[in-house]
């Protein structure tokens, strides 16, 4: 049985990669919501995030000057795909999406094994972000995860903000709803479709971006991160913001608390609960009828 400063330890791990899934998940949700578009790339486009925060934080050190090139990598990549390929296959089938989505993740893998190799890279935390907090005796946690959660959350906010007080949020929202009546209105749908895809990927990005100094960077680390945020999404419900930041906490902290007990279950404990959720409610926690 662990004890309870392991117990507590874990729970406030478990809030910081939930906030990190929930900004991750959201731009997953808010691209399949509007666009109804499987995009099998998102854990490419977070692993992308995380070798712009390595290679600006070993020339600047500069953690800021990182997370505005994890976002303007993945806004120049997005509107690359979005427009030069993904927007060819709106209108197709799913199983043609998550095949050309599916195949732009390894070739965006290998092309940053070929550039950095598939050997680790190790992130150090900024400056600021070095050292231990004490809660109160109870237990002992790095700060710059402690900041993490921070920063996520302002990022969370940020999005928030975008999709519910301003037009772009509306005419999102509205997609999500209804993709047909957004165009009958005289919106620019294809505009409006390359603007959610691009914020979207420029989230999970900048979760990338944080999630750097976590762990070591590899070509390979988008793929669990990718799994999981499907998970988040279906518990949450297709489309829904709340039901994405929900969902990441609630999934990061099944993760984390499981592994205090027995790690071997920690990944069936999140499946078992989506499982659950679907047959109580098929259209997830936050789904509504009507949405995609």
């Amino acid at each position: 049985m662990p004890s309870a400063a392991l117990l507590l330890s874990q729970a406030f791990s478990g809030f910081a990669f939930g906030t990190l899934l929930a900004l991750m998940s959201s731009g997953l949700t808010i691209i399949f919501g509007t666009l109804g578009f499987v995009n099998f790339a998102h854990g490419a486009m977070f692993m992308l995030g995380a070798y712009a925060a390595f290679v600006v934080l070993m020339n600047t050190h500069s953690f800021v000057a990182a997370l505005f090139a994890g976002a303007a990598v993945l806004l120049v990549v997005s509107v690359v795909l979005e427009r030069g390929l993904l927007r060819f296959f709106y209108t197709r089938p799913p199983e043609d999406q998550l095949l050309v989505t599916f195949g732009l993740s390894v070739m965006l893998i290998e092309g940053v094994r070929f550039l950095f190799g598939s050997d680790s890279q190790r992130v150090s935390p900024p400056q600021w972000g070095k050292g231990i907090v004490d809660f109160w005796g109870l237990f002992y946690y790095p700060l710059y995860r402690v900041e993490a959660i921070g920063i996520a959350m302002v990022f969370l906010l940020a999005l928030y903000l975008l999709l519910y007080h301003t037009s772009l949020g509306l005419m999102v929202r509205a997609g999500i709803e209804d993709r047909m009546m957004v165009g009958l209105l005289g919106i620019d749908v294809r505009r409006m479709f390359l603007v959610v895809f691009a914020v979207g990927a420029m989230a999970a990005g900048v979760a990338g971006v944080i999630f750097a100094p976590f762990s070591a960077v590899i070509p390979d680390m988008g793929t669990p991160f990718l799994v999981e945020a499907f998970v988040v999404v279906v518990i949450g419900g297709l489309g829904s913001f709340g039901g994405a930041v929900i969902g990441g906490l609630l999934v990061g902290e099944l993760l984390s608390l499981t592994t205090a007990f027995d790690p071997a279950y920690s990944q069936a404990s999140i499946y078992a609960v989506m499982a659950l959720v679907l047959v109580m409610r098929p259209r997830g926690l936050f789904g509504r009828v009507g949405r995609v």
